[in-house]
């Protein structure tokens, strides 16, 4: 979605990051589509775990400042809050995912 839907991405880019809103929709984008690709393949497993891994760390800024002003992105506080504690879950799940031995 990420290059389907740029501009949604990009809206919650927090203001003050030392980077345009679009380049980082573009670069979680490509590190998502590629985190994913690596998990596939066992050679690659570990690097795409670490990669994904600070991908959610690199994006829960975006999504505290969403839930902080969830009437700016047009979704219900409830729903914006209710992402946050969904994080440890992923990162839980990456973690799984991304094991060695995982076929």
């Amino acid at each position: 979605m990420h290059f389907l839907t740029p501009g949604t991405f990009d809206r919650i880019v927090p203001p003050g990051l030392p980077i345009r809103p679009r380049t980082a929709t573009l670069v979680s984008g490509v590190a998502e589509v590629a985190g994913g690709v690596g998990l596939l393949l066992p050679a690659t497993r570990p690097a795409a775990r670490l990669g994904l891994l600070a991908l959610l760390i690199a994006v829960f800024p975006a999504n505290v400042y969403m839930a902080q002003q969830p009437r700016k992105f047009g979704v219900p506080a409830w729903v914006a809050w209710a992402r946050l504690p969904l994080q440890p879950l992923l990162f839980w799940w990456v973690l799984r995912a991304g094991r060695a031995g995982t076929t």
